[in-house]
Formats: C-alpha cells, sequence, structure tokens
C-alpha cells in the first residue's frame, strides 16, 4: 500500500467544495469529509464528490455507546466512502460494534480506523482538562493498541507518533497523520506538527492537509509539492 496525502475539504456548501475540486483536473486527490460539510449537505454531498472519482474519508469520530455506534455505522456503510473513524476513547466494546456495523452483508467494508489524541491537545491540557496523569505518546500507544485489538484497520495520530505506533501495532497498523504544514508555512491551531516529508520519515501512511491546500494561491500546486515531499 503507497503512502497517500488526503485534503481536509473544510468547506460548508456543496459549491465551496466542488468549486474547489473542480481545480484538479488531472489528479483526483483523496478527500476528508468532516462534520461542517456533512452536517451542511448531509448525505448527499458524499455521493457528490464519490460521483467526481474521488476517495473519501468520511470523518465524523463517532463516540457513543456501542449500540448507537453500531446502527450509526450501519447507516453510513450505505453510503460508498473508503474511510470512517471513531473515537479511540469510547472503549474497544464501542469500537467492536462499530466495525460490526459497518460491514455489509457481503463481508465488504470501509477502512475503519480511531481517533487517539485530537493534534490540538497537549500534554498539558490532558493533565488538566481532562485528568489523564499518564504522558502523551504512552495514552496514544495505549489507544492504538485497544484499537488493534478491537480489530479496526488503524488510528489517527500526530506524525511525530506514527513510527512507535507501527512499532506496538505493527507495520499493517495504518497511521493517519493531521497536524502536517510545510516548513514555510503557518502552523494554525495545531499544536503537535510537522512536514511532508518529514512524516514520510516518522512512517506516517496517510497525511491530512487542510488549509496548506485549500487556502493557497494555486491549491494543484500545493498538493502536487505535498505529494512530492510525502509520496514521491
Amino acid at each position: 500500500m503507497g503512502r497517500d496525502v488526503i485534503i481536509a475539504c473544510d468547506f460548508n456548501s456543496k459549491e465551496e467544495v466542488t468549486g474547489f475540486l473542480g481545480k484538479f483536473q488531472e489528479e483526483k486527490p483523496f478527500v476528508k469529509i468532516g462534520m461542517e460539510l456533512f452536517y451542511a449537505e448531509g448525505p448527499e454531498i458524499v455521493r457528490t464528490i464519490k460521483g467526481m472519482g474521488h476517495k473519501i474519508f468520511l470523518d465524523l469520530k463517532l463516540h457513543d455507546i456501542p449500540n448507537t455506534v453500531k446502527k450509526a455505522m450501519k447507516v453510513l456503510s450505505g453510503l460508498d466512502v473508503d474511510m470512517c473513524n471513531v473515537h479511540a476513547a469510547g472503549t474497544r466494546a464501542m469500537m467492536q460494534a462499530g466495525l460490526e456495523g459497518l460491514t455489509r452483508p457481503d463481508g465488504t467494508r470501509p477502512l475503519l480506523i480511531a481517533v487517539t489524541q485530537l493534534t490540538s491537545t497537549s500534554e498539558e491540557m490532558m493533565r488538566r482538562e481532562l485528568l489523564i496523569d499518564r504522558p502523551i505518546d504512552q495514552t496514544v500507544m495505549h489507544y492504538a493498541k485497544n484499537t488493534m485489538e478491537a480489530g479496526l484497520d488503524g488510528v489517527v495520530c500526530s506524525p511525530l507518533e506514527a513510527g512507535k505506533v507501527h512499532e506496538v501495532c505493527g507495520a499493517k497498523f495504518l497511521t493517519i497523520t493531521p497536524g502536517v504544514r510545510f516548513a514555510d508555512g503557518d502552523v494554525g491551531d495545531q499544536k503537535r506538527v510537522t512536514t511532508p516529508a518529514r512524516a514520510k520519515e516518522l512512517g506516517s501512511d496517510y497525511i491530512v492537509v487542510g488549509r496548506p491546500i485549500t487556502q493557497a494561491a494555486d491549491p494543484v500546486a500545493a498538493y502536487r509539492r505535498c505529494m512530492e515531499e510525502f509520496a514521491g
């Protein structure tokens, strides 16, 4: 499996996102549809973007009681997405229920991954606000191991943690890593960030890149730069 760049399409309307993706005439990038766009446009936006020829990571981060997550995933399994996710903090039972719900009668399903800790969360925040006293990397590895044992395909983590996740969970266990910026770019509200080239060195399987591409003067050129640095 080759590395890939996933563009975070954090827009709030069909017009904006299709206008943006329309700039890509040669490539069909893997795209992430998050809460903002999905809540604005509903499931139809998934069908529209899929119809344009893109792979889709539906980033809704389900986190609820196991039965609710199972039923929600059963609904999402009817959409032609390639990847979706839950919060690892929901427990192994919840993750297993999500996997069951996502698996179609013929045994096929999208990739299912779990969020360990958001890249906007610092270790100090975890201690002060979440009362988690363990070091952040130890917490992330524990969540990753739970995710693997629940039968999921990988985790969302910081690129800085990708290599360690592979050490703990194996080379085939996927690492999907936001918090990636160009060396000459703005880090925004992310706390744990690195560059595409460094993410490659650290072992990320997928990087999720939003503003450095979506807000670039030339998004196609920015995407190509990202692909060259990360997947080239």
